[in-house]
């Protein structure tokens, strides 16, 4: 019997040396089934040169800037998958990630998707067993996750930093639960992490003291004020 289709959405922005990485590592997946969307967001590099070469073997969207959400947005619309992955221009997957977050949703009905340990960089964040009730405080769930695509609710286009919180937030309201694989099954490139693609700023960022050195970095300080208008939106 035929495993279900997973469609694969990437959004990217000036990731013309990242992408080959990217793709390369899904291309490499023991799960076959898959659909590639890759979301131009109006990049000024080679993105697209880079993509016309694995053109036989993606769908590429071309569309002026509008932001990460617009663009995995966008890439959801025309997606065909019973289950889809958002994963961002720098991410690495391990061979068998699709493959294993896909056995732990068929061994765990109930939930709406899964998400693993990583690496950032040097940094291993590993895996935290769902609860409910440590997200709303933190997100510990990476973008990259599977989800069903049925549970999927879209992403706030509003939404510029913490996007992934937001979305699992939204997906607790809706009554959504998760399922960890406790393995590391993919790695960020940390290289390009200021622009669209993972953007994702590590929990130990918020964790220094910054006030005590009485400097606070811009992007850590854009992240506090997502974090605040994410808790608002939610009422946490």
């Amino acid at each position: 019997m035929n495993k279900p289709l997973v469609s694969i959405i990437i959004p990217t922005y000036q990731h013309a040396s990242s992408l080959p990485m990217c793709l390369d590592s899904i291309f490499d997946q023991t799960y076959q089934n898959i659909e590639i969307i890759v979301v131009d967001d109006g990049s000024t590099d080679d993105t697209l040169e880079v993509l016309s070469k694995f053109k036989d073997r993606i769908h590429i969207i071309k569309q002026e800037n509008q932001g990460s959400n617009p663009a995995r947005n966008r890439g959801w619309k025309v997606a065909k998958g019973d289950y889809v992955i958002f994963c961002d221009a720098d991410v690495a997957m391990r061979p068998d990630m699709i493959e294993k977050m896909y056995q732990a949703l068929e061994n765990k009905v109930d939930a709406s998707f899964a998400y693993s340990a990583f690496t950032f960089g040097w940094k291993t964040f590993h895996g935290v067993k769902f609860d409910a009730n440590k997200l709303r405080e933190h997100n510990y769930i990476h973008t990259t996750s599977l989800v069903r695509a049925k549970d999927f609710p879209g992403f706030d286009p509003e939404i510029k930093r913490l996007q992934d919180w937001d979305v699992w937030l939204t997906m607790l309201e809706n009554d959504k639960t998760a399922v960890l694989v406790d393995e590391v099954l993919f790695s960020v490139d940390i290289a390009g992490a200021s622009r669209i693609g993972s953007s994702w700023l590590p929990s130990m960022a918020y964790q220094i003291p910054w006030k005590f050195f009485r400097w606070t970095p811009e992007r850590v300080k854009k992240y506090e004020q997502a974090h605040q208008i994410i808790s608002s939106k939610h009422r946490l």
